[in-house]
């Protein structure tokens, strides 16, 4: 009964699908009829089936030829059709794998690929001044573009250890193929893989093995025994194609820039350099033989690793040389003695300086690729980006911070000794700080994944378990090794003081330094552009320039008095009284000059100020001169207590060099590609910011502060390389300091003639600072930075193009406004004076204002 209804269900499912076929051709028939025309379709027909009665009558010819009674006749005609069907499976086979028939086989390179093909190639980072510092890749490769520029040892210790018959063959060594068969046979597993040269650089090239997906790898790839056979008959047609295409010294040459050598080199330039710090052409018989000997296997016999192996390999390599005519065997017996010498120069992609902005240019040139819909990968396309750093500028930024915060440190430590750094407004520990901080690590997380968020477990292993680990050292030389638990470390960490410092030149917008932070293998966060303080003080000179050049028409000369200001404020529907103090928490009640004012950063002058021109004006003014962070026209705006990064504010002092011109930082002058073509060349934006004469006149407001009496900047005197000459009392500098509360943030803006930078100390979290103002103010902390940078860059005679001359003095005839209000300030030896805001002292009071309610929302006094 079971057989009855199978066999009924086997001619129903027949019956089905010859009636579904008829219908699908009934189908295609009336298709070709809509594309073709009905007399096309009826030739076509007619065609098949005179091609029809052809065969037929070739079949009838055959039969009429042979004696079908015959012995021989099966076999034979057995023997025709086997031998037929093995030539038409051979040809749908290699049709297959040449069109990925139904996705059998997978892709192949197509012959724009095989003419053109493109190589993953390290896209390399250049300064201003021609220097390399540094490169973008995953696989670290900068080509060789020369045959004559490889040395001949290499090539023929190439040939003589993976392709003797190279020169003879086009693509496949049959000789090699049908021997390696034959030892699998006999059960020789030392035969080769009987792979030319050619074969393996179509592996290297076009990725023949790695490739994944149905459509890439074909459905066959994913049989085991039959997909090796597919990846391999790629490889051979890939070879003879490459063979038609392809010189034998272009195939030797492409086949050396493919290849992996470990140590993260690839090619055979950044491998002669960083095994023996050389280039290809000047190799050594014995230096190519190690690393023509590392392609069997390259971890294996790689001399860094394994140097005895290492050294076993190349002796074969050489003996293969020897065997193959490229080598006598007098010089083998004397190389083959001689020891390995390494020159170690390995490559990583942050080797060398300016990290931090190596970082920021690969962020600022995939947004410019996303906004200019170009297609740019820099870890691939052998890119030249020619930067505005200057390389020596570079050199003296990252010095001036590493010594500067080597100093600051210790001083630090010294000041918190035997107590934590992170406290709040009151100056009490905040309990459970590094807890907290402990939480938001990757290594607790999976700690509490993997032992279920058991605290007792976790904290077990954060606090308890101690190992040896590698870290920044406190002193700033470098790293040492020390023994701590993941919770020790955060802590150790937390007590560090960290530093930006960018410097410009403010006519081209050209960024010629760039330091983000101490070490960006221990600190990868950017205090240049990513992370955003309070500026303090620095922001003052926004609410002056809304004063000079807003609708108040101010003027250098303006008088306003040191004395208490209040003002009504609403935060969260409730009205309060802000009253801000000034540094020292006193007051002169004296009237002064808003240079004079501006000069010795009075708070109470400031906000005075600001509420007289407006807090939105003061906003307005400050997008103009390039603040892009969020700003809220709130009456603290003017003593900077909303937080901008370091970079816009580089960028907006520049407006006061510049005429009053805003131009925008820029990173990159031009992207060229492989070929040295340009892809691109950069301008800055630029817009008039405010008027050429408010710029001038805030320029000088700038000056007042190594000028006048009590000014915030007059720490830079000390540095006696900046001042020597005759002309010493001359003004070559400018700039504006700034501290805020609780000394968290110390700021310097320093100016010269065609530069701006822009300095920042603190720590990573606003709760860690210094105690007092005697360390933590602007002018301890930051503007030494600033001194140190400008006093290399005077002692360099290559750079005197940036060494500062003094400014130009402004001309009363040219100028509207009074300027001239006060006696030019020489400093004497007494740092002391009996103004409101002593030297140096800029901050935001740290002294907590009187309150007639809780204060503002921004916490800033």
């Amino acid at each position: 009964m079971i057989k009855q209804l199978i066999q009924n269900l086997s001619i129903t499912l027949r019956s089905v699908l010859v009636k579904t076929m008829h219908q699908l051709w009934l189908l295609l028939d009336k298709l070709l009829v809509l594309i073709l025309g009905e007399e096309k379709v009826a030739n076509f027909y007619k065609s098949l089936d005179n091609l029809k009665a052809y065969l037929s009558n070739v079949k009838q010819s055959i039969d009429q030829s042979f004696d079908k009674e015959s012995a021989y006749y099966r076999p034979i005609k057995t023997l025709w059709k086997s031998f037929a069907w093995t030539v038409f499976a051979g040809v749908f086979y290699l049709f297959c794998i040449q069109t990925n028939f139904l996705w059998l086989t997978g892709e192949m390179p197509s012959v724009g690929e095989l003419q053109n093909p493109k190589l993953s190639q390290s896209s390399e980072i250049y300064s201003e001044d021609g220097v390399l510092m540094g490169k973008f890749f995953q696989e670290n490769r900068t080509p060789v573009k020369n045959y004559k520029d490889l040395s001949p040892y290499l090539v023929k210790a190439l040939v003589a250890t993976e392709d003797a018959r190279f020169y003879q063959h086009s693509g496949i060594d049959f000789k090699a193929t049908f021997g390696v068969v034959a030892g699998i046979l006999r059960g020789a597993s030392e035969r080769g893989g009987g792979s030319t040269i050619t074969q393996q650089l179509a592996k290297n090239l076009f990725k023949t093995r790695k490739k994944q997906g149905i459509s890439k790898k074909g459905l066959f790839g994913y049989v085991p025994v039959l997909g090796k056979f597919v990846i391999k008959t790629k490889e051979w047609l890939t070879a003879i194609k490459l063979e038609r295409y392809y010189t034998k010294e272009e195939i030797i040459l492409w086949y050396l820039n493919t290849v992996d050598f470990g140590s993260n080199s690839f090619g055979i330039k950044v491998a002669a350099k960083t095994y023996f710090n050389t280039s290809p052409d000047s190799l050594n018989v014995q230096e190519a033989a190690v690393l023509v000997g590392m392609q069997k296997a390259t971890s294996t016999y790689n001399p860094r690793r394994n140097y005895e192996k290492s050294l076993k390999r190349r002796n074969t390599v050489l003996s293969q040389m020897v065997k193959y005519g490229y080598l006598g065997k007098v010089e083998f017996d004397s190389l083959s003695k001689l020891p390995i010498a390494l020159k170690v120069n390995e490559e990583s992609p942050y080797d060398g300086s300016s990290n931090y902005f190596k970082t920021a240019l690969a962020k600022a040139l995939r947004e410019w690729a996303d906004t200019s819909d170009v297609d740019l990968d820099l870890y691939r396309d052998g890119l030249k980006i020619i930067t505005t750093i200057d390389s020596r500028m570079q050199v003296y930024a990252e010095a001036s911070v590493q010594e500067g915060m080597r100093s600051l440190q210790q001083t630090f430590d010294n000041h918190w000794s035997g107590k934590n750094p992170w406290t709040d407004e009151k100056g009490n520990e905040i309990p459970g700080f590094i807890d907290t901080v402990a939480k938001r690590t990757s290594y607790y997380k999976a700690l509490a994944a993997k032992y279920k968020n058991n605290q007792d477990s976790i904290w077990y292993y954060m606090k308890n378990v101690k190992r040896k680990m590698w870290v920044y050292s406190r002193n700033g030389s470098g790293e040492e090794q020390m023994t701590m638990s993941a919770y020790d470390s955060i802590a150790y960490y937390k007590k560090f003081l960290q530093a930006g410092m960018m410097s410009m030149d403010p006519f081209t917008g050209h960024i010629k330094a760039w330091v983000g932070g101490l070490d960006f293998q221990y600190f990868k966060y950017d205090h240049v552009n990513q992370g955003r303080r309070q500026p303090g003080s620095t922001f003052k000179p926004f609410v002056y320039t809304t004063a000079i050049d807003g609708p108040k028409d101010m003027s250098p000369c303006t008088q306003i008095t040191d004395e208490p200001f209040e003002i009504e404020v609403e935060e969260k529907g409730e009205k309060k009284i802000w009253r801000p103090h000034n540094a020292d928490g006193r007051y002169s009640y004296a009237r002064m000059s808003l240079r004079r004012a501006m000069a010795r950063s009075i708070n109470s002058c400031a906000a005075k100020l600001t509420a007289d021109v407006g807090a939105d004006s003061v906003v307005y003014y400050a997008k103009k001169m390039g603040i892009k962070s969020p700003l809220s026209a709130v009456p603290s705006i003017g003593l900077g207590s909303k937080d901008v990064t370091l970079f816009e504010m580089v960028g907006a002092y520049g407006c006061f060099l510049n005429e009053g011109m805003y131009t925008q930082p820029m990173l990159v002058v031009e992207i060229r590609d492989r070929n040295g073509k340009t892809i691109h060349t950069f301008e800055p934006e630029r817009h008039q910011a405010i008027r050429k004469e408010s710029a001038l006149l805030m320029r000088y407001m700038l000056e007042g502060g190594l000028e006048e009496q009590g000014g915030t900047s007059q720490n830079l005197w000390s540095f006696k390389d900046l001042f020597d000459g005759k002309d010493r009392y001359k003004s070559r500098f400018a700039g504006k300091t700034g501290t805020t509360s609780n000394h968290s943030d110390g700021w310097y803006m320093g100016l010269t003639s065609n530069l701006v930078t822009g300095t920042w100390v603190g720590g990573d979290d606003r709760s860690i600072h210094f105690r007092s103002g005697a360390y933590g103010e602007g002018s301890k902390t930051a503007l030494p930075l600033f001194g140190r940078y400008m006093s290399k860059i005077v002692k360099d005679p290559t750079l005197e193009a940036y060494h500062p001359v003094p400014f130009e003095k402004l001309d009363p005839k040219r100028i509207s406004k009074p300027f001239n209000c006060t006696a030019a300030y020489v400093p004497s030896t007494d740092s002391t004076s009996n103004d409101s805001s002593y030297v140096g002292s800029d901050s935001l009071a740290p002294v907590r204002p009187s309150f007639e309610s809780k204060p503002d929302s921004s916490g800033i006094n």
